[in-house]
């Protein structure tokens, strides 16, 4: 059959028909008889394949909440070092591939390659020039006035000074991390230009937590990476019940007999009710020495003691060696809807 060419007006008329056909595609169902996208109420999400995402969200809140910890305890002990008001905190956390972290940064930088040995993998710090010069001129002494930032890579002496930073950090994140494994960290190397921070393939997915650190009126990014494959495999400890159990390990017997001696420490107000009555204000500002306030309880009946506001023994009056004293006879056995039903006694 001889091949037949379309005129001007037939080329027009498809493309109209294939325009309204993408526009009613174009919605958030898709066509019918199109796979599953095409059932009611099911909703078409773009997923952009240079950036996916490998770590659930149950893993990601977990990681932003132990990050954000993190950042409280090394802004506490940052300004500890420094001796001087330094504030951190979680701004970002998201999935990147690395490659375009490394786009981001600046040249030249602080970029610590970090081993860590149970994560069998390396994280990458890196610490912005605009907040590291102003950290290590306080280290040396100055002040927390801003002024110009340095454009040049770190000396060395200025690289040894940003080594103690980095093993604070270091020990914070240990701690932070301490629930989910122990995260035996150190050092490998230090670049200033990102571009030769090759712990981590450039195509590789991390999970990229931005914090900021504010110096007096200083103020600058710091940026953790830990790649996706590190994490995958202690996804199960990041689970909302593996997170809550986390760290939760019987008392040794060391442990309990300090808490026992804390306690034994512990001072309680003990308090004895010999009787109850309801008396006037008018009788009460009536009162003088040696007046009789009579009550309904016996004098053989038991006093109620109460330790810090709860009933806890039944005693009898006495003396010893001249002062009034109380011998216990018993625990008291009061329930606990018995509070404040206006008994004289408190719940045990």
């Amino acid at each position: 059959m001889a091949d037949k060419a379309l005129s001007q007006a037939e080329v027009e008329s498809l493309l109209s028909t294939m325009e309204g056909a993408v526009g009613a595609a174009g919605g958030s169902r898709a066509p019918a008889g199109h796979g599953p996208g095409g059932w009611p109420g099911e909703q078409v999400l773009p997923y952009d394949f240079k950036r996916p995402e490998r770590i659930g969200k149950e893993q990601m809140r977990a990681l932003q909440s132990l990050h954000e910890g993190f950042a409280r305890t090394f802004g506490a002990e940052l300004s500890a070092l420094l001796r001087s008001d330094a504030h951190v905190a979680l701004v970002s956390g998201e999935q990147i591939a690395f490659s375009e972290v490394v786009a981001s940064l600046e040249n030249p930088t602080c970029v610590s390659i970090i081993r860590a040995e149970l994560l069998e993998s390396c994280l990458i710090l890196e610490i912005n020039p605009s907040i590291l010069y102003p950290l290590i001129d306080r280290l040396l002494g100055g002040g927390n006035n801003s002024g110009s930032i340095a454009r040049r890579p770190l000396t060395e002496i200025e690289l040894r000074l940003a080594a103690r930073i980095t093993l604070l950090l270091l020990r914070e994140l240990r701690k932070a991390w301490a629930n989910v494994l122990p995260l035996n960290c150190s050092v490998e190397r230090v670049e200033t230009d990102p571009q030769l921070a090759q712990g981590v393939p450039p195509h590789e997915v991390v999970v990229l937590f931005g914090f900021e650190i504010t110096l007096g009126e200083q103020c600058g990014l710091m940026n953790l990476c830990i790649p996706s494959t590190a994490i995958e495999r202690i996804s199960g400890k990041l689970t909302s019940s593996g997170w809550a159990s986390a760290g939760k390990s019987a008392a040794t017997p060391e442990s309990a007999a300090h808490i026992s001696r804390e306690i034994n420490r512990s001072l309680v107000e003990l308090v004895v009710t010999l009787a109850e009555t309801k008396i006037s204000t008018g009788d009460l500002l009536e009162l003088r020495v040696g007046d009789v306030i009579t009550t309904d309880k016996d004098i053989r009946s038991s006093l109620d003691v109460a330790v810090q506001d709860v009933a806890k023994f039944l005693a009898t009056p006495g003396a010893l060696k001249g002062q009034k004293a109380i011998q216990i006879e018993s625990a008291a056995q009061v329930a606990p809807a018995e509070k404040g039903s206006g008994s004289d006694q408190a719940p045990n």
